[in-house]
């Protein structure tokens, strides 16, 4: 029997990655997706094309009004996303995101008997989000294996980080090879209905400089 695994899809060039490394590593994959009340909904809808084209053993979205919580441009639209370069955590950063996305993956694979989660989280190519480090991947695999019956029981889980160390270049690199269809992710912070994507924000330029780098064409369409 395959191993399953619970892979965290957002339906930005990242995730999108990990569910084809998740696959080509043997992994029965379940992509989770969440629907927080971001501003970039579309992402989403290429969330549910990418699961289409990769395939998946399943995949669900659930629910979360983080935009009641506010705090981030990404959540609150009365906050402009930033869109030259910023010194700090920038305003896209949604407090707590990652710690709540994990721990909902980590609920449904209890459910699923499975024992590994996906995370497409990135320290080099990424925004300086805390919760995009290597010491809180480490971190939240403790807390998982005192907080869950499987933990307890003895059936430890682990948090797969597979671009934690990589550029954007290398991410795309890895992903034409795996097969991935890099038009039909959607990553900039403000893209319009139809996903088309601003250009401008933080996203858009790691994601523009990434195929830039490795000399492939962007297949992104912009507004």
């Amino acid at each position: 029997m395959k191993k399953k695994a619970v892979v965290l899809l957002s339906g930005g060039l990242d995730s999108a990655t990990v569910l084809a490394m998740a696959r080509e590593q043997g992994y029965e994959s379940y992509a989770l997706s969440v629907s927080y009340g971001q501003r970039h909904v579309a992402e989403l809808r290429a969330a549910d094309r990418v699961v289409k084209a990769l395939g998946a053993a399943g995949h669900q979205t659930l629910h979360v009004n983080l935009d009641a919580v506010g705090g981030s441009s990404l959540t609150d639209t009365r906050i402009a996303v930033p869109e030259t370069p910023t010194t700090g955590i920038p305003s896209t950063y949604v407090p707590a995101r990652n710690t709540l996305f994990l721990s909902m993956a980590l609920g449904w694979a209890e459910v699923l008997e499975a024992q590994d989660l996906f995370i497409g989280v990135n320290a080099v190519d990424y925004s300086g989000y805390p919760d995009c480090r290597p010491a809180f991947i480490e971190a939240f695999e403790k807390l998982a294996g005192v907080a869950t019956r499987a933990g307890v029981e003895g059936k430890p889980f682990r948090v797969h980080a597979p671009l934690l160390h990589l550029s954007k270049a290398e991410i795309i690199r890895e992903g034409l090879r795996l097969g991935v269809d890099y038009g039909l992710t959607v990553s900039c912070y403000q893209a319009d209905e139809a996903g088309r994507a601003c250009g401008r924000c933080d996203s858009c330029r790691l994601r523009r400089e990434g195929f830039a780098a490795t000399g492939v064409a962007d297949p992104t369409p912009y507004r």
